[in-house]
């Protein structure tokens, strides 16, 4: 009974938080002399209006959906992992080179390149693990500061060794990937690709691994009471680097998607200009770390995106009123962890007084 209503507070939270954002955005429309109801048609059809607006929204939340599940992983663990665009990068980064100089058929070449990008990841995410088993560096810190040396890694990589030389110098990208190696479309002419499967199904993964694993409930177990569980015998280095390698895994198998699914080469600030890992932390938070609700406001989360880029052109509304809303459901999140936080100290007050 509470595993159902988890999922159904992991579900409708979402939601929730959307509505409220939609109503502050509302109120920012009337400011700029908009008008609400045709503002938020447009909206709609920019992000769901036809089948290819929506295959666009679903392209889009495809990554979003992949580095979310990866940071509600190491949020269950009780690790805040910050590094997901880092991890991104360099999954996309070695995806691309894989693609590029592996030699093989297509298929074999594009499996390679997924599990290159993987890897990559995962080690990254790793690393930081690793910093604060070793050193005890806290991982908050670490693995956004571990951001930085990864966007300039790849940065570096594509600007001099694999820099494309036959197209634009201006450009910092590699080659273009050979045809045979990109992900398939799951419609002709669509954005949409096989990601997105990917990426359901390894919300599905990880929903049933934490549910139903004793490995999984390990994890929960760490995140939610550290003391009881290192009382009951888990170890909690283990945990988080098992923990941080997933995490790190899915956020490398998201850039490895928008590279050999979208992007067909890996350009320099593509990956993090999206701000595809934000997002994904977004949706993650909102979702309290319920991998099926991490896919549900991944989705709601692009269809903002995508909505706002349709009302744009369509009205004479600003895209900025789509980063009201989102700015609105960062407070709503922010909000309810202050909550959640205050609660907790209040009870452990009232326990240490009992005592």
């Amino acid at each position: 009974m509470n595993r159902v209503k988890e999922t159904l507070r992991g579900l409708v939270q979402p939601l929730l938080a959307v509505l409220i954002g939609l109503l502050a955005g509302a109120i920012a429309i009337l400011v700029v002399g908009g008008n609400v109801i045709d503002t938020y048609a447009e909206m709609w059809k920019g992000a769901f209006g036809n089948f290819y607006f929506f295959t666009n929204t679903l392209a889009r939340a495809t990554p979003i959906i992949l580095a979310g599940l990866g940071v509600a992983l190491a949020f269950r663990a009780g690790f805040f992992n910050m590094g997901a665009e880092g991890q991104m990068i360099l999954g996309g980064l070695s995806a691309a080179l894989t693609a590029l100089y592996l030699p093989g058929p297509g298929w074999f070449v594009c499996i390679a390149a997924i599990l290159a990008g993987i890897i990559a990841g995962g080690v990254w995410s790793l690393f930081a693990g690793w910093l604060d088993a070793r050193f005890g560096m806290n991982l908050l810190i670490t693995t956004l500061l571990l951001n930085y040396i990864a966007t300039y890694f790849g940065g570096y990589m594509v600007s001099y060794p694999f820099k494309d030389k036959t197209g634009s110098a201006a450009m910092a990208q590699t080659p273009m990937i050979d045809q045979s190696v990109w992900l398939p479309k799951l419609f002709q002419g669509m954005g949409l690709h096989a990601g997105f499967i990917i990426a359901i199904i390894a919300a599905m993964v990880i929903y049933w691994f934490t549910h139903k694993t004793v490995t999984g409930y390990e994890i929960r177990m760490l995140g939610s009471n550290p003391s009881f569980a290192a009382y009951g015998g888990v170890r909690r280095i283990r945990m988080m680097m098992l923990s941080m390698v997933i995490s790190g895994g899915l956020a490398g198998l998201a850039g490895a998607g928008e590279v050999l699914g979208t992007q067909y080469r890996f350009l320099d600030g593509s990956l993090s200009s999206a701000s595809y890992a934000w997002s994904g932390i977004m949706a993650t938070l909102l979702a309290r770390s319920h991998p099926l609700g991490t896919a549900v406001a991944a989705i709601l989360l692009a269809a903002l995106q995508t909505g706002a880029m349709g009302m744009e052109r369509n009205t004479d509304v600003p895209l900025e009123v789509g980063s009201v809303i989102q700015a609105v459901l960062t407070l709503f999140v922010s909000a309810q962890i202050g909550y959640s936080f205050l609660k907790r100290r209040k009870e452990k007050k009232s326990n240490a007084t009992t005592v």
